[in-house]
């Protein structure tokens, strides 16, 4: 006998990836778990064994950083108990880390693939299942976007739960609507624009000098990377990358505030006669509005 949970949860989490960078993703996670039938005449209850499960994914995969810690380019130290720096060696585009051990999620792969984090899931969930259940067969998939979209990472220091992490994100589609009509040419630029982008908080920008990273960080430059630094309730996250794959935004990044940014950019291209509509999406299914009108002369 076969069960089944499609859209079990959803991972909000970034990736390192040596030719793209910092890669924010969100995949969707299905489950399919096969036995024999207990007492109950069921294979297991449905609702413990979905909430373990999502229980597992958000504690060891969710809103972490994902890191291949096979990869050649990639090198690890404990930094301080419970802190590791994390290196992502790729020239003049190298990203540098010191964050708490709970911000990584490694796993054992040289590069970070659907396939990988699968079976990285599967690891984890591994023997915390009922012991009649004897298979289970997981499936990471993309939303299905018929339009635009983009890959951000961010982290949020005011925020309580795991968005804190400095290097966590999404695969966010983008609606852009003029006078109620959704605008393709804007929502493909504003993609190309925000394409493996990070997007970095002014308040939390400091000087390289002022972070604890690795020795190999010292390669970084004021002129080709921003160094970010910030105390959250689960503790002290710093972050050197690449400036040509970062935006600094004036505000916190929360959804609410990039679909108001968003608008506030975009409108310089709509007329002042025109209405400018943003659907910002923060992974799947869910975002924040935004409306103003245009501020282009005609």
């Amino acid at each position: 006998m076969k069960l089944f949970v499609r859209d079990l949860t959803v991972i909000d989490a970034s990736y390192l990836c040596e030719q793209r960078g910092m890669v924010g993703e969100s995949w969707i996670l299905d489950v399919v778990m096969s036995g024999e039938l207990n007492e109950m005449s069921m294979v297991l209850d449905f609702s413990r064994v979905k909430k373990r499960i999502k229980q597992l994914v958000d504690e060891f995969v969710d809103h972490r950083l994902i890191v291949p810690r096979q990869s050649a380019a990639i090198r690890i130290a404990e930094s301080q108990l419970g802190y590791s720096t994390v290196d992502l060696l790729r020239g003049e585009k190298s990203i540098y880390l010191n964050c708490p051990d709970e911000a990584y999620c490694f796993i054992d792969a040289n590069e970070v693939t659907i396939e990988s984090v699968t079976q990285h899931i599967y690891d984890v969930l591994k023997g915390q299942l009922p012991e009649n259940v004897q298979g289970l067969e997981l499936t990471l998939r993309h939303e299905a976007i018929p339009g635009a979209f983009y890959h951000y990472s961010h982290g949020l220091k005011k925020h309580d739960g795991n968005c804190q992490r400095i290097a966590h994100g999404h695969r966010s589609p983008i609606e852009l609507l003029v006078d109620g009509e959704r605008d393709a040419s804007l929502e493909q630029q504003w993609a190309e624009r925000w394409h493996d982008i990070y997007l970095g908080t002014q308040e939390d920008y400091c000087s390289l000098n002022e972070l604890d990273l690795s020795p190999e960080a010292k390669a970084a430059k004021e002129e080709s990377h921003f160094a970010f630094r910030y105390t959250a309730p689960q503790g002290e996250f710093q972050l050197a990358i690449a400036r040509c794959e970062t935006e600094m935004i004036p505000t916190d990044t929360t959804v609410e505030l990039l679909a108001q940014y968003i608008a506030e950019q975009v409108s310089l291209q709509v007329n002042e006669s025109s209405v400018l509509d943003v659907v910002a999406y923060e992974g799947v299914g869910k975002g924040a509005m935004a409306s103003m009108p245009g501020r282009k002369s005609a």
